[in-house]
């Protein structure tokens, strides 16, 4: 076995990302603080082939540094819009028929593992602050509510591992239908 170089790798140019057809959700950030956790959620976000990330409140917004550090150029490939309010975003991601999913421990909210996305449907999956999690105002304008298991002594996990682990899944479901 032998590592492959980065010439090896068939990556695509940004104007080819542009092109590819994407998955069919958008991720929210909904008062995000840390500019690294952003820049993490840019990067999956190329990787899983997002169709945008919405950036709310507090949230930074690209150019910054410590974004770029993390997304390593991934502000260029993948869409983005700013919000100053999170709840703007969301109806506007409502009116165009989008399926809202709150990423959150609440009360009624389905394991990821028993989510299972429906076809034709657009989502937009929601993540919020790494002290407050997602603002119950928006939790309230959700259609569902997914809680992602965990098994050890922490009962969180990192904003950008939770997303990470949320866009995987549902680029797996969904990209077979792509």
């Amino acid at each position: 076995m032998r590592k492959l170089f980065n010439r090896e790798l068939g990556r695509k140019s940004v104007e080819q990302f542009r092109n590819l057809v994407k998955s069919p959700f958008v991720i929210v950030l909904d008062n995000v603080r840390s500019m690294s956790n952003t820049g993490s959620v840019f990067r999956s976000a190329d990787a899983f082939l997002a169709e945008s990330i919405y950036l709310c409140g507090i949230t930074g917004v690209p150019p910054h540094p410590e974004i770029r550090k993390t997304a390593l150029g991934a502000t260029e490939s993948v869409s983005w819009k700013y919000f100053k309010k999170t709840a703007e975003a969301i109806t506007g991601l409502i009116s165009e028929g989008y399926r809202i999913i709150g990423i959150e421990q609440a009360e009624g909210a389905i394991s990821l593992n028993d989510f299972i996305p429906e076809k034709n449907i657009k989502y937009a999956f929601v993540f919020g602050h790494e002290v407050n999690g997602v603002d119950q105002e928006i939790i309230d304008m959700c259609d569902h509510v997914i809680e992602i298991p965990q098994s050890g002594t922490k009962h969180s996990l990192n904003i950008a591992v939770s997303a990470g682990i949320v866009m995987w899944e549902m680029y797996k479901s969904l990209s077979r239908e792509i």
